[in-house]
């Protein structure tokens, strides 16, 4: 898994930072992007990246502000021009997200060359694949805002080769069936079982991306155990006040969450533009007293997980 910062600004852009767009590839696990947000000149961002807009098909709205949607309509134009065009998209938002979507696309004559779905946000599990699971939380926000949590389903576990082989059973084909199948009759006719000749399961990684919202220690349910919370640090930890009043969040309440619910890692985002480049290291600091495993994200930031 990728995770790419397009955007990481809050309200809107700056010299230093653009507003919020956020994706998630995993091209070896779906063969899909993702996209959390999609705030304007988004699609100029991609420009810088390797992402392929076509290779985008699901795009998750955290919230109906503007500097989390502008962008929705150019890059859904765009989108029909480029390789993959024909590729389906989901687009997952609050309620008014169908209405502001059909409404753009129609007053501006366009005609998408893709097929396009739009669902509007419930709490809950929002959909699951044979490898993935994908749930929603509302937030607290000025209007509905939602976090969504990413979870990997566990991987089978590693073919055991040595103990195949201490068995008298040589490499080919025959592995293939053993770690398809729970049970495979041998030529000879004895019969094993999978079980017996695998490792124990890979544990899939889970990641949680929460829309603009004040601290609520009632979030840390949700985002328990996350490999990666990636939570938004509109105003340093001196403005706790200003961020409730804004229903935002300081650096330091994000920290707070990820250490209070046990995630290993920790990406700040979505920074107030009256901070500084120059003003990041005390910034993430101010953070990481609280908690250590702790980054600062960039516009073009590219983190593996």
């Amino acid at each position: 898994m990728e995770i790419t910062f397009l955007g990481t600004g809050a309200g809107l852009p700056s010299k230093e930072r653009n507003v919020t767009a956020i994706t998630l590839s995993m091209l070896q696990e779906l063969n899909e992007v993702w996209l959390f947000d999609c705030g304007e000149a988004t699609q100029h961002q991609l420009l810088h990246t390797k992402i392929k807009p076509g290779k985008i098909n699901k795009i998750f709205v955290s919230h109906m502000h503007g500097d989390h949607i502008y962008g929705l309509p150019g890059f859904l134009s765009s989108r029909s021009f480029q390789a993959g065009a024909d590729r389906p998209l989901t687009i997952y938002g609050p309620e008014g997200i169908k209405s502001f979507i059909e409404s753009a696309l129609e007053l501006s004559c366009t005609h998408l060359t893709y097929p396009l779905a739009i669902v509007e946000l419930k709490e809950g599990l929002l959909f699951e694949t044979d490898v993935i699971e994908v749930y929603v939380k509302k937030l607290v926000h000025g209007i509905p805002s939602f976090g969504f949590r990413i979870v990997e389903k566990d991987k089978p576990g590693e073919l055991l080769v040595e103990k195949l082989k201490a068995e008298g059973i040589q490499p080919g084909p025959i592995y293939g069936k053993i770690k398809e199948n729970p049970s495979v009759t041998l030529e000879d006719g004895n019969m094993i079982y999978r079980r017996d000749f695998i490792g124990p399961p890979k544990q899939g990684r889970t990641i949680s991306i929460l829309g603009d919202t004040t601290y609520q220690k009632t979030h840390e349910e949700f985002v328990k155990n996350s490999d990666l919370l990636i939570h938004e640090a509109t105003f340093a930890a001196d403005k706790e006040t200003l961020a409730e009043d804004y229903f935002h969040s300081t650096n330091r309440q994000a920290a707070k969450l990820a250490l209070d619910a046990s995630c290993k890692q920790l990406i700040l985002t979505h920074i107030s533009s009256r901070y500084q480049f120059s003003e990041m290291e005390t910034f993430l600091e101010e953070a990481k007293e609280v908690f250590s495993n702790t980054s600062v994200a960039s516009d073009f930031s590219v983190f593996q997980l």
